[in-house]
C-alpha cells in the first residue's frame, strides 16, 4: 500500500518522495519478514501435525483392510506398521512385546489364540 501512495504523489518534492518511498521499503521489508520468518514456518508446522494424524488413520485404515481380505492377523498389522512414518513406526520387536503384554494383561491364553 505504501508503494501505491507514493506513485499517487508523485506531483510532490523530492523530499517528500523520499520519505514516501523509504516508508514503502519498510513496509514491504516488514511484510516479507512476517511472511517468512513467522507464518510461513507456522503453517509448515501446522502441515505436518496434520501429516502425522493422517498417517496414524492411514495405518488403521490399512491393518482393518488387510484384515478383511483375509490375512493374517499378524500380517495386517505387519500391513499397517509399514505405513508410518519411520521416526513413529516400532520396531517388530517392540510391537511383538506390546501384544503379549497386552495379552498378558487381560488373560488371554497364549495357546488359545494362533495370532493376535
Amino acid at each position: 500500500m505504501g508503494v501505491v501512495h507514493a506513485l499517487a504523489s508523485a506531483d510532490r518534492p523530492a523530499g517528500e518522495m523520499g520519505i514516501l518511498i523509504g516508508n514503502a521499503m519498510v513496509g514491504t521489508f516488514l511484510g516479507i519478514l512476517l511472511v517468512y520468518g513467522f507464518i510461513s514456518p507456522l503453517a509448515n508446522l501446522v502441515r505436518q501435525k496434520s501429516h502425522q494424524q493422517i498417517k496414524m488413520m492411514e495405518c488403521i485404515k490399512v491393518t482393518l483392510l488387510s484384515s478383511l481380505n483375509g490375512y493374517a492377523p499378524r500380517i495386517a498389522v505387519e500391513f499397517g506398521r509399514k505405513t508410518l512414518f519411520l521416526n513413529d513406526r516400532p520396531s517388530f520387536y517392540e510391537l511383538e512385546d506390546h501384544v503379549r503384554s497386552m495379552k498378558n494383561q487381560i488373560g488371554i491364553n497364549s495357546a488359545d489364540v494362533k495370532d493376535y
